[in-house]
This record gives C-alpha cells, structure tokens and sequence, in this order.
C-alpha cells in the first residue's frame, strides 16, 4: 500500500517534512462500561478551531488543519514542501490508560491517518501509535497499522509513563519494528522536570520537550539499543533536544569512568551518529552544529505543523545556513527518504 508516486511527489515538489501532527475532526465514543477521565473529547470553539478536551480540561485549542487534507495540502508548498509524514499529537498516545481502552482510541486514530494518507493523492504518508503499556497489544498493534493499514512506522513517547526508550524491557517491542522495517519516531510526551519551571503552561513544550528528548537519545545510548537492533530506523524530534550538549560529557566520562566504559558497549558520539534527528532548532548556527555533531546524513526537515508552535519556512532555514547543495539535498529530501524507506519503493 506505500504509493510509488510519494517518491515522485518528493522529488517534484520539494522537500520532506518528518514531523507533523494528526488531531481528528471528532474522537470516537468509547465503547466499554467504564469510560476513563482520560479519554479525549472536543469542544467547539471559535472560528475553525476546537478544543480538545483532556480530564475535563482544554489540553489544546486546534485548528481544522489538524484533519483537513485539503487546507494542509495548500500550505505545503509555501514551506517548500511536497510530502509530509503525519503522526498523532503526542498527548493521544494514551500510555496512561488502561491498555485495551488505549489500544481502542489508538485503532481509531491509526484508522484515520490512514484515510488521510489515501485522500492526499501520495503527498501524506503516516505514522501509527501503539499501546507500549502492553508490549504484546503494541506489537498487534504495529503489525495492523504497518501491514494492514500501510503506514510507514510508529510514533512513541520520549518515556513510557517514566520507563526510558532505552530500557531493555521494551526490546521486544523494537524487534519487531526492527522485522517489520517500521520506522520510529520519538516525541517529547509528558517530560520531566516541570516542577523546576517558572513560568505559564506553554513552557512544557518550549524548555521542557527538549530536555525529555535529549534524555530518551541517551537512554538509547546507554541502553546500547542499535547495537542490538542495528537495522532499526529511530529518529528524535526537536533535534535531539539537549542530546548535542549532553554527548560531549557521555563521551567523556565513558573513556574516564570504568562502570560507563563496561555498560555502553561502543562509543557513545558513534551510536547518536546512527540515530536520526529533525531540523527543528529554529536557529540555523544551532542547525550547523547539529550537523557536526551527527552528520549531514542523520538530519530531516521537522516542523511541528499545523500547531501555532511551528517552524514556517524549513527549506529556506536549511538553505540560510549555508551549506553547499549535497549537504542541503541530504537534509530537504534524501535522509527522509532513506529513514521512511522510501527509497525502496521508487518506482
């Protein structure tokens, strides 16, 4: 079901966006005897927006371009862009439910951007969700959206309600994406640290995203998670967070520290150089030094579209920063294609 022509799209129209999100028109009613306070409403509000409703509360106020096709669509170009993986707002991930009332909210979910990709003519593919608090309906779950529905991989939170990526309880559920030839993204979701925040709500994703992310890269690090899954494709939102900053220190104190040096089985620089990362830094000296840092083959154009929140022009960023044309081809198009797998579709 992975369309030939997204490959065509791509090359026709400009670049690949890796990192956008899917919020639906309605969510479904639950179907069970016992509806959980976290499951997920909307509320009209003004204009073409709607609230979504998490507990009672507004989590996020949306605009219809979180389900219409068309009105996205219309705005790819305007940011140099002619095709975009879309995946679930983070918060609908529902590790924090009951596993088989997640996997029901998720099947919906998964079921929809599904539709979406078929209505865009090949300019949307997707990226499914799973419900990683039961490895074994995640995995079900990966099978259907992968084999069934057609996606090209998976979303999951940057820790599982507190379990880090790398730990070695969630190898089963990485195999799998490993056989599957799925890849993986990782989203900040519910980040540590909010406590020691001053400041209105809106910092979670401005401070606090990027310090959760970074600590799921080194958690995968650590956890020596490619060493033992080396064909799996992960990538890190948010340009790997703090990653960049904290890798000079991991890497130093492994060659000082004889418990770092037996627990990570091969250089920490070396192993983030296998991950991949998005472009969404909005800084362009910060985009340069993330391509030192891991290679121009490991970066993707990321946006966070269609939330307010959203990198605007991330073709012209890659192409202000200065780098010559390979480096900029490798970060508009050619390492999305090698990490969705698209490559190996063209026709």
């Amino acid at each position: 079901m992975r369309a030939n022509n997204q490959i065509q799209a791509c090359h026709q129209c400009g670049g690949i966006d890796v990192h956008s999100h899917v919020v639906p028109e309605n969510f479904p009613a639950y179907v069970g005897s016992r509806l959980p306070p976290e499951w997920p409403s909307m509320a009209v509000a003004e204009s073409c927006h709607r609230h979504v409703m998490i507990s009672g509360k507004v989590y996020r106020t949306v605009s219809d371009k979180c389900w219409d096709v068309t009105k996205r669509l219309e705005d790819l170009p305007g940011m140099g862009l002619g095709l975009q993986l879309i995946s679930p707002m983070p918060e609908l991930l529902s590790y924090w439910m009951g596993s088989a009332d997640a996997q029901q909210m998720l099947r919906f979910l998964n079921e929809q951007i599904a539709a979406m990709v078929a209505e865009s003519g090949g300019s949307l593919i997707g990226l499914g969700a799973v419900p990683l608090q039961d490895l074994d309906l995640a995995i079900r779950e990966l099978e259907y959206a992968v084999r069934t529905l057609g996606l090209h991989g998976v979303e999951i939170g940057s820790n599982i309600n507190g379990m880090p990526i790398g730990a070695p309880a969630l190898d089963p559920f990485f195999a799998a994406c490993e056989a599957l030839d799925a890849a993986v993204f990782v989203h900040a979701l519910r980040p540590a640290g909010m406590d020691r925040l001053v400041g209105p709500a809106a910092l979670q994703q401005v401070l606090a995203y990027p310090g959760d992310v970074g600590l799921a890269a080194a958690s995968a690090i650590t956890g020596n998670l490619l060493l033992r899954r080396p064909n799996l494709r992960i990538a890190f939102s948010h340009g790997g967070g703090t990653l960049a900053s904290l890798l000079p220190r991991l890497q130093e104190g492994w060659a000082v520290f004889p418990g770092l040096r037996e627990c990570i089985a091969a250089s920490p620089a070396e192993q983030a150089r296998r991950f991949f990362y998005d472009t969404l830094v909005f800084d362009t000296p910060t985009l340069r030094h993330l391509v030192d840092m891991f290679g121009a083959s490991q970066l993707m154009v990321g946006t966070d579209y269609p939330f307010n929140f959203h990198d605007r022009t991330p073709v012209e960023r890659i192409a202000a920063a200065g780098f010559d044309a390979d480096t900029a081809a490798a970060l508009i198009h050619r390492n999305a294609q090698r990490y969705l797998g698209l490559e190996r579709t063209a026709p």
